[in-house]
């Protein structure tokens, strides 16, 4: 055999390789995608079946008839487009202050020097060491003593500040170089432009992943709405969704159309900008 009748065999070889590597690469993405789409795919089946067949003890993969007045049920039950306006207020007014607020103070305590920075800012990190309720009763008795209860504005003051998004704007301004800042400083810019129109701009991916977050935390938020909260009308989608479930029987395929009806606006979000969603996340290293 010639050396170049035996180069062409490694050749083909070293491909059927590669090709049976890539097929089983793809099959094993094939399977790994289905199991994490079936929740959302028996999710879908359950809203469009009975009660009966839901809780039926042999299960039922497909409805007898497809109950299309589930979803007109959940219209019936809860003012639905009012708790939507609702969530989507307040996760709008949230995620603009998370990003307003969280990126002054992330710079602040990145680039500037100022007396007590270290104590100020072990103050705020451990926010986040300690759980959410345990503050709870003490944010309910404030929003109580401004009669915030049962409005917007209550429901959206505790969420306007994060720990978490100040650890990760502070994080990404530490990791720019200090020479940009100074070469501003030399062309006779303050500490405001500095930050407004040099520092600002190349933390963009951490920015986009500080809005996802708060976005996705927001719009899921269930116990603080709960808490101060009492009319259906003033609640947003998560909590509204928690009161289907608070009967003695619950309607499964009504809560199944509920949910999929108040993901709705999230997912297709997601799907509009998931590239940029993903650059974010990336770039970011946040998983």
């Amino acid at each position: 055999m010639t050396t170049t009748s035996l180069g062409r065999s490694t050749g083909t070889t070293a491909g059927r390789s590669r090709r049976r590597g890539h097929a089983l690469i793809h099959v094993v993405l094939a399977v790994g995608g289905a199991l994490m789409a079936f929740p959302f795919i028996w999710q879908i089946i359950m809203s469009l079946s009975t009660n009966s067949e839901v809780q039926s003890v042999t299960p039922t993969f497909w409805p007898a008839e497809l109950q299309w007045q589930n979803y007109v049920e959940v219209f019936r039950r809860l003012p639905f487009l009012s708790q939507l306006w609702t969530s989507i207020v307040i996760t709008v007014i949230r995620t603009l202050g998370q990003i307003v607020i969280c990126t002054l103070a992330g710079y602040a305590f990145a680039r500037m020097r100022f007396r007590g920075r270290a104590l100020l800012l072990a103050a705020v990190l451990s926010i986040l060491l300690v759980p959410s309720q345990v503050y709870l009763l003490s944010q309910y008795q404030i929003i109580q003593g401004l009669g915030w209860l049962n409005t917007t504005i209550g429901l959206v003051a505790p969420g306007l500040f994060s720990a978490f998004g100040t650890f990760l704007m502070r994080t990404a301004f530490l990791a720019l170089p200090s020479e940009l800042e100074e070469a501003a400083r030399v062309d006779g810019a303050n500490p405001f432009q500095a930050f407004w129109k040099i520092m600002l701009p190349l933390v963009k991916p951490t920015i986009s992943v500080l809005a996802i977050t708060t976005v996705l935390f927001s719009w899921n938020e269930l116990l603080w709405p709960l808490v101060v909260t009492t009319r259906s009308d003033s609640m947003p989608l998560a909590a509204g969704l928690a009161t289907l479930s608070s009967d003695h029987q619950i309607d499964y395929p009504v809560l199944m159309a509920a949910s999929l009806l108040a993901m709705a606006p999230v997912l297709i979000a997601f799907i509009a900008l998931q590239r940029r969603v993903i650059e974010g996340l990336a770039s970011s290293g946040l998983k």
